[in-house]
Parts: structure tokens; C-alpha cells; sequence
């Protein structure tokens, strides 16, 4: 037995679906653990060995830290020997915030921000010229220099280019003692009550002093007092006027343009920062992007009348003082409520839209007078807008957004900073500019930019220089390159995120930690494996211990020690069936080592489908960086969308295909990437996406009542002879409403008692013993089992159970065929896996009746699959496409890519350098394609028993 101090020694492990299991990992090593979705990996990994971290370090808080930290519930495990710190990183760990971006996440925008502070030039917006700052001292030797032996005035500016009369503005002016002033160009003597005029634009200057300008000890003297007294009355600057010119000279102690005499605040990180009030921009909040009204969401039918409901937002005619306004307008304008919009004066209509305020007179048929009347109207673009923006309800500003787009904001341009934050320039480069490169990009930029600067700045500029490359390298590292540092985190998928998050890990260099890692392989394609695999090995080498749950078959084989969990999984499962090197697991008889031995493998298909022949294709498509591609998708065939991560796949798919076909088919409001035209929608007849969003995660949640059979199983007992008797109708059967569940536990099965300063203790209620209904409604039998117990079922007994439900029976034999025979109908969502909670999501889609010339869209249908439940979902989807249908996955995996009837290839690489269709075709015909990173390793796939010789060498 190997010594505590070299292991984790973890012994009578029993949470979830494990089975007393004793397991020893060893340190500072990279243990993957394995096994089929379901089996036990993450119950192992995250609610037992990091649970009980996490337990420990919020232990070694007071007791009084505790109750505002909450407290965690200690795993079902006997002992855990060995522990280090524990640090998770997951795959749903980024904000959600739209103020939270790859820059801020990874902190390299802390350091872009740090080195604008401190090492930037700044620019003038007015002239582009660089702008100065001078201590007095400097001020005084510029005038004598530039000046000497000429007579000037100095003046301290107090007013720029603003209207109104200034009245008691003077009177202060003459308070503090000075007698004249310059107003316009003119100097002019201080007179009582002197004001301009209130409603033209004025220049005011204080005339602080007037003299020669000499290097004499006594004119010097006067020259300091003077510019002492101008700068602050000026606010920090100074004009100085030449007798013969009208052009003054500016002098500031902040940075100021040295001919408009404009100046920015001396520079701080916060200037830079889009989440700071010194750094946003004041039209977007630092947002990047505003809503404005869309005159086509307001008025979608221009045939139609106002009181016909032509104005969406209003709908039809009623008795309101809105619709009284647009009586009025219609009188002002010469026009009816029951005209065609298309028909009402274009001034009217800009009334009606953005509002309007006079008076107008009109004769009165009736009375032989005039009469007047007022118009005034905010506009119902107007009204949407400020309701957008200032409401509280969220109903309102969800009500408001149905009307207006998204838009980049036109102050900023989408930089998000505002105007004089963006003139901060480092080698030419203002700080938005470096943020919109992508990361292999940024990194060029910073691996020689020490040469590029000189002197001071270079000195400043040195150490966060460094920095920045350090943890850049890190990025790189991982196979993020693409990405770039204002790209929003939510919009990365589960894999970029957690890569993000172990970069940042590596880069805090920490030693002596248990880093725990669920699939961080997702999304990344096979040519950037390596990469990953490496940087793992490099938080290793550093001296910590890295546990991965990971089904890939290159990090398994490049593992120093395995963990199989199995040998099937949920009930069937949580057993260590197998552990040791990589070498040692192929010996075994398990269903790992039979897919890594090649004993068991998804087979090539013998032939490709034909196809129906007819094609959806979508042209001019230039979202990201999609550079104005055509794709052609055949329909009646599994297609296959590929390329490495970053190359366009998800803007081709999902961004821009889905929204067209879901709003053809369904109305639906996504507006897609920008492209050209689409041909061939009329060959399908309903789309379905099956995307990677989590189902609810609520213990409430289960797989019944996300998949909508619990409704059904409901209906089925109100039905019942009995039920019908006493009254009961479906929702006596629901546990979320009053009446038939346990009100002791209000339908949870378990009683929570808080234990104040110890964790809270979830016990069995003692009413209805984790059933969850009352006795009255368990009197209630179908077949003679009670709605609890048809909640205790697995899938795999109620298929049986319901197999003459049709309705029920449908729905409960999909989600078998995707695997999920063993999970049970009431099993809280809560305890399901990943891989789980995505194939619940996918049954609930594929349960839809099909069409047979349906369009299925799948974005990496294989996260978190064992190689077993991989060959089990392409059999479900084999039998979709066999009836007719158009199945589309965007995938890595090699083990789909090679089953699909067709190719997309989409690169050559990620980012700026991707964007493209390198090769389209079987499989056979794009694995021979030299250009697609793809190719190669598909190659593989389909001919393994070739020798590639010369493609082995094209890798090194």
C-alpha cells in the first residue's frame, strides 16, 4: 500500500451513485479519470474529493466568518487522507455579465490598463498632435524664451464656447479683484451689471497680467505670481496672448493640446476601465452597444390603418389618450386613423414616431370658428426608448425590447471608452485597438515591443511588458489564440472557459494544489489536443496534482495513472473497475480499454447516403470572420461541420443559418450575421436546434417534468376510475401545487434543519417518508403503483411499464435511446451529469413527432460521452436521417466526423486566419484534402492501417 503522503487516500465513498468505494490517486501526477456518461466520474471528482476541500477550507473560518460564508455539506465518504487545497475549474465558471470579457477574466486588460496609465502618449481629438504638460517652472521658461522682450497678457480661460449671459459670473470676476476680462477676442473693463449676449456662444478670459516679458530676477518673479494665479483660476491652464497676434498660446500642468488648449486629466488605470465612471462611455455606460427603435418592429405592415393596429406597440383603436394625440396629429396633418399608413404625410409620420410639440388652429365646421388645439406627443419611438432605459419593471423593458436592435453605440463605436480615453496611444496603438485583436495577434504586438520604445517609457513600461507576454503565452498555450480581449465571456462556450481558467491558473504559479478539470477537451479540435495535454503537464511539473474527468483517448493515453469508472452506469455503475498507466488499462476487460485496444470500435459506414438532392445554400456570409463564404447544405444526409476551434463553425451554424431558418419556419426575432441570400428553405419544413444550454437545475427539476411526460403521467391518473370519483384532476398529482403534495416538506421529499453555525441537515420528512405527495393522493393507483413510485422508476422500467401509452411511451423511449435507460423519472436534475442533463435535452427534441424533412442542428452533441454512449447516439441519429430528415453537427469528435454523409470543413485556422471553407465532401474525399487540418487526422479514422509516413513528418 503505498504511503498517505504520496496518495489521496479517499475510503468509503458513497455519494450519489458510488459504491463504497475505496480509491487511492497519486500525487503530483495527471490522473484522468474515465467511464461511461452516468458511471460515477463526477460524483467521484466534484462532490466527493473537491466537496470535501472546499468543506475543509471554509472549516478554518470562525465560526462567526461561517454564517455569512453559508456552510457546505459534508460528502457521503468515510475518510480522505492526502488532501491538498482543492481548486475546480468547470466548465460553467465565467460571468455572465455583460461587463465581463476575456480580458478582464484573464486579467490582461488590468495590465493593458496599468501600462496606458503609466506609459502612454496622448493626442489631441481636435488635431491629432500629441499633447504636453509643464510644471510652472517650465511654463515660465517657455514664455521668456519664446517671448522675450515682447509684450503679452495673461489670461486664465473660464468659459469655452458656451451660451448665456454671465452676468453673475463677472461680478465674481470683479470680487476676486481683477478689472478686466477678454470676451470674444475683446479685452473689455469690468464694468457693474456688464453682461453678452444670453443666447450666442462666448470665450471668456480673465486678464490676469499684462507686461514684457524679460529674464530679469524682478519680471521673472512677477511672471510666477502671475502664472501661479492664472492656472488656478483657469483650472489647471493658461493662455498667453502676444500684443500684435490674436493667437494665444496654451499652458497647462495637465496634458492639454498645445493649440486649442483643450486638456485630459492627468491618466490612472480607471481612465481605462469600460466598468468605471472615469473610463466609460457616457452613452453606452461602457456597454459597448445601445437599443434604438426599429421603425419596421413599430409598423410591420405599412398597408395597414393606425386604427387597424398598424402601430404594433399601440394595437388597434381604443379610447386613450395616445390615440387621442394621434387624432390630433391626423387634424394637424390633413389625414384619417383609418387611412393606410402608407399613405400619411412623412412629417406626420415623423411626429407620430419621434414626437412633436406645437399649436395650431383649425376652423370648426360645426361653428363657424377657429378653433385651437395642441399636439403634444412624445413619440412612440421616443416612448420606447425611455421606457427601455428608465423603467424598473423587467416585463416593461422586455415589452420595449420587441421593438428596437441592438446597435453599436455611435459615440464610442463599440470601444466602449470613452472619447479621451481612446487618444492614450502606446506605439501608435490606443488601448480598444489592442483589445480587438485577437490573442496571437496581441501577442506579436507585445514580443518585441521593449525595442519599439525608448527612455522613460521603456523603463516604466519594462516589468508590465513582461507580464503581459507571460500570461499571453499561457493563452497561446491552451489553443485560445483566436479569441480576443473584449470578446464577451458569455459568449464562450464550456470548453473556452475553462481553458481561460487554467491558463490563468498556470500563470498564478501555484504549487502544491489539487487542480480537478471536467473535460477541458471540449470544443478544442484534435490538432490542439497536444497543446492542452501539455499545458496540464506543466501545472504538474510545477508540483501539484491535476485530476481530469475526460473520455478523450489521447489524454487518457498520455495520462500518468487511470481511473475506469463502471461497468455501466447510474445504478449499474460507481464501481473502480480498473486503474493503473494508461498501458496497464488496455489489459483489462472493460468498455474503455475494448475502445482503446480496438476491440470494440463505431464502426465507418459501408456507404454514404445519396441524399434527397435537393440543397439549402447560403451565400455571402461575412459575421466574425466569415469571409463572404457560399456553404451548401445537402439535405437527407448527416452533415458534418468541422474545423478547429475559432474558425467560423458556430457563425456559420448557429449565428447565422439557425436565425434564418427559425425565422422562415417559426417567426423567430434572432437576427442572423449579416449575408447575402439563402435558396432552398422550401425543401425543408421546420428546423430544431438542440444547443448546449443546461436544462433547470432546481431540485424541483427532474427528467419528467423537463421533458413534459410528468404531464402526461398526471393526466393518465386523473383518468383512473378512483381519481375520477373523488374530483381529482392532473394538478392533484404535481408536487409543486397545493393540495396533493406533503405540505410538511411542500413537495420536496426532504426537510431542511438549519443547524446555525454547522452545515444545515437535509432530512427524510417524516409526513410522507420522501414520497412527496399526501396519503390521499398515494391512495391513487395505476397498475397498482402510486404516482411516487412511478417517480422512482428508471426509464428503462416505465418504457415497460407504459408501453401501451403511446403518448407517454414515445417520449420515455427516446430518452432510452439516447442512453438514458438507467436514470430514474424523478431523479432530481441537480444530481444529473453534463453529459446527462445535454442527452435529457436531446430526447426532449427528438420525442417531437418528425416530419421526415426536418432540419436538426446539433453543436457538439458528444460533450461529456464515453465512446459506448457516443455509438448509441449516432445510432438515434443514423435512424432520424434514414426517415428523410437533415441532421447537422458541428463537431471535433472523429469518431462522428467519420459516420457523417457529408463535410464542411471550415478554417484553415482560428480567428482572423479562419473564416473560410477549405473542403467539403465525404469523408473519403476531404481526409485527402493536403490544405485541412482536419484531413489528417480523419485519415487516421478511415485508413488505420496505412503507413503515413510523410504525413507524420508534415506534423513534426
Amino acid at each position: 500500500m503505498a504511503e498517505t503522503e504520496e496518495t489521496i487516500d479517499v475510503q468509503g465513498a458513497r455519494t450519489h451513485n458510488l459504491k463504497d468505494i475505496d480509491v487511492q490517486i497519486p500525487r503530483e501526477k495527471l490522473v484522468v479519470i474515465t467511464g461511461l456518461s452516468g458511471s460515477g466520474k463526477s460524483s467521484l471528482a466534484f462532490d466527493t474529493i473537491y466537496a470535501e476541500g472546499q468543506r475543509r477550507y471554509i472549516e478554518t473560518f470562525s465560526a462567526y466568518a461561517r454564517q455569512f460564508l453559508g456552510s457546505l455539506e459534508r460528502p457521503d465518504v468515510d475518510k480522505i487522507d492526502g488532501l491538498s487545497p482543492v481548486i475546480a475549474i468547470e466548465q460553467k465558471t465565467t460571468s455572465r455579465s455583460p461587463r465581463s470579457t476575456v480580458g478582464t477574466i484573464t486579467e490582461v486588460y488590468d495590465f493593458l490598463r496599468l501600462l496606458f496609465a503609466r506609459a502612454s502618449d496622448a493626442y489631441s481629438y481636435h488635431t491629432g498632435k500629441k499633447m504636453v504638460s509643464y510644471t510652472d517652472r517650465q511654463i515660465r521658461d517657455l514664455i521668456v524664451s519664446d517671448f522675450e522682450g515682447k509684450r503679452i497678457t495673461v489670461l486664465a480661460p473660464v468659459i469655452r464656447s458656451r451660451k448665456g449671459h454671465y452676468r453673475e459670473l463677472f461680478e465674481q470676476i470683479a470680487k476676486q479683484g481683477f478689472v478686466k476680462v477678454r470676451v470674444d477676442g475683446e479685452i473689455r473693463d469690468l464694468e457693474k451689471g456688464m453682461k453678452v449676449d444670453r443666447y450666442k456662444t462666448h470665450d471668456i478670459e480673465i486678464v490676469v497680467d499684462r507686461l514684457q516679458a524679460a529674464s530679469d530676477a524682478e519680471t521673472a518673479g512677477r511672471l510666477d505670481e502671475s502664472i501661479r494665479t492664472a492656472l488656478y483660476a483657469g483650472d489647471g491652464v493658461m493662455m498667453v496672448l502676444e500684443a500684435e497676434s490674436d493667437q494665444p498660446r496654451y499652458f497647462s500642468r495637465d496634458l492639454m493640446c498645445p493649440e486649442t488648449g483643450i486638456s485630459y486629466p492627468v491618466p490612472e488605470p480607471n481612465t481605462f476601465s469600460f466598468n468605471s465612471p472615469k473610463g466609460m462611455c457616457p452613452e453606452c455606460n461602457g456597454l459597448g452597444h445601445v437599443y434604438e427603435a426599429n421603425r419596421k418592429k413599430i409598423i410591420p405592415d405599412a398597408s395597414q390603418s393606425i386604427k387597424g393596429g398598424g402601430l404594433a406597440p399601440l394595437g388597434t383603436y381604443k379610447k386613450s389618450w395616445a390615440f387621442k394625440q394621434l387624432e390630433t396629429i391626423a387634424l394637424r396633418y390633413g389625414f384619417d386613423l383609418g387611412d393606410p399608413i402608407e399613405k400619411i404625410p412623412d412629417e406626420a409620420l415623423e411626429v407620430i414616431l419621434h414626437g412633436g410639440n406645437e399649436r395650431f388652429e383649425v376652423d370648426s365646421k360645426t361653428l363657424g370658428v377657429r378653433r385651437q388645439y395642441k399636439i403634444e406627443y412624445e413619440g412612440i419611438a421616443h416612448f420606447i426608448v425611455n421606457q427601455y432605459r428608465d423603467s424598473d419593471s423587467t416585463s416593461i423593458k422586455r415589452w420595449a425590447r420587441d421593438y428596437m436592435d441592438k446597435v453599436s453605440c455611435p459615440d464610442c463605436g463599440g470601444a466602449r471608452l470613452r472619447k479621451e480615453s481612446l487618444y492614450f496611444r502606446v506605439d501608435g496603438r490606443n488601448i480598444a485597438e489592442l483589445a480587438q485583436m485577437d490573442i496571437g495577434q496581441l501577442a506579436a504586438f507585445f514580443r518585441d515591443l521593449r525595442e519599439r520604445l525608448k527612455g522613460d517609457q521603456l523603463q516604466i513600461a519594462g516589468e508590465i511588458i513582461k507580464e503581459i507576454n507571460t500570461r499571453l503565452g499561457f493563452l497561446l498555450d491552451v489553443g485560445l489564440e483566436y479569441l480576443s480581449l473584449n470578446r464577451g465571456s458569455k459568449t464562450l462556450s464550456g470548453g473556452e472557459a475553462q481553458r481561460i481558467r487554467l491558463a490563468t491558473q498556470i500563470g498564478s504559479q501555484l504549487v502544491g494544489v489539487l487542480y480537478i478539470l471536467d473535460e477541458p477537451s471540449i470544443g478544442l479540435h484534435q490538432r490542439d489536443n497536444n497543446r492542452l495535454i501539455n499545458s496540464l503537464k506543466a501545472l504538474r511539473d510545477l508540483g501539484n496534482s491535476v485530476i481530469v474527468v475526460e473520455h478523450d483517448k489521447d489524454m487518457i493515453e498520455k495520462a500518468d495513472h487511470v481511473i475506469d469508472i463502471g461497468p455501466m452506469a447510474g445504478k449499474h455503475g460507481g464501481e473502480i473497475i480498473s486503474e493503473g498507466p494508461p498501458e496497464t488499462l488496455r489489459l483489462h476487460d472493460t468498455l474503455t480499454a475494448a475502445y482503446l485496444n480496438g476491440s470494440r470500435e463505431i464502426p465507418v459506414p459501408a456507404k454514404r447516403r445519396k441524399g434527397n438532392g435537393k440543397e439549402i445554400v447560403l451565400s455571402g456570409c461575412t459575421g466574425h470572420n466569415l469571409k463572404g463564404v457560399t456553404a451548401v447544405f445537402p439535405l437527407g444526409k448527416m452533415i458534418g461541420v468541422t474545423g478547429v476551434s475559432g474558425s467560423g463553425k458556430s457563425t456559420l451554424v448557429n449565428e447565422t443559418l439557425y436565425p434564418i431558418m427559425n425565422a422562415h419556419y417559426f417567426n423567430g426575432v434572432k437576427r442572423p450575421m449579416p449575408y447575402e441570400k439563402i435558396e432552398g428553405l422550401e425543401h425543408a419544413d421546420k428546423v430544431i436546434d438542440i444547443n448546449q444550454a443546461p436544462i433547470g437545475r432546481t431540485p424541483r427539476s427532474n427528467p419528467a417534468t423537463y421533458t413534459g411526460v410528468f404531464s402526461e403521467i398526471r393526466a393518465l391518473f386523473a383518468k383512473t376510475t378512483e381519481a375520477s370519483i373523488r374530483g381529482y384532476k392532473p394538478g392533484r398529482f404535481s408536487f409543486n401545487v397545493k393540495g396533493g403534495r406533503c405540505e410538511t416538506c411542500q413537495g420536496g421529499g426532504l426537510r431542511v434543519i438549519e443547524m446555525n453555525f454547522l452545515p444545515d441537515v437535509y432530512v427524510e420528512c417524516e409526513s410522507c417518508y420522501g414520497k412527496r405527495f399526501n396519503r390521499e393522493t398515494l391512495e391513487i393507483r395505476y397498475k397498482g403503483k402510486s404516482i411516487a413510485d412511478v417517480l422512482e422508476m428508471t426509464i428503462d422500467e416505465a418504457v415497460t411499464f407504459f408501453e401501451h401509452i403511446p403518448k407517454i411511451y414515445r417520449k420515455l423511449k427516446t430518452i432510452q435511446d439516447v442512453g438514458l435507460g438507467y436514470i430514474s423519472l424523478g431523479q432530481q436534475s441537480t444530481t444529473l451529469s453534463g453529459g446527462e442533463a445535454q442527452r435529457v435535452k436531446l430526447a426532449t427534441e427528438l420525442s417531437k413527432r418528425d416530419t421526415g424533412n426536418t432540419f436538426y442542428i446539433l453543436d457538439e452533441p458528444t460533450t461529456g460521452l464515453h465512446f459506448e454512449d457516443i455509438r448509441v447516439l449516432m445510432e438515434v441519429l443514423n435512424r432520424l436521417v434514414d426517415k428523410g430528415n437533415t441532421v447537422l453537427v458541428i463537431e471535433h469528435n472523429l469518431d462522428v466526423i467519420k459516420m457523417v454523409d457529408h463535410i464542411i470543413d471550415v478554417g484553415y485556422e482560428g480567428g482572423r486566419g479562419g473564416g473560410e471553407i477549405v473542403a467539403t465532401g465525404t469523408p473519403e474525399a476531404v481526409s485527402k484534402d493536403p490544405k485541412s487540418h482536419t484531413a489528417r487526422y480523419l485519415k487516421r479514422e478511415l485508413f488505420p492501417d496505412r503507413q503515413l509516413a510523410s504525413q507524420t513528418q508534415e506534423e513534426q
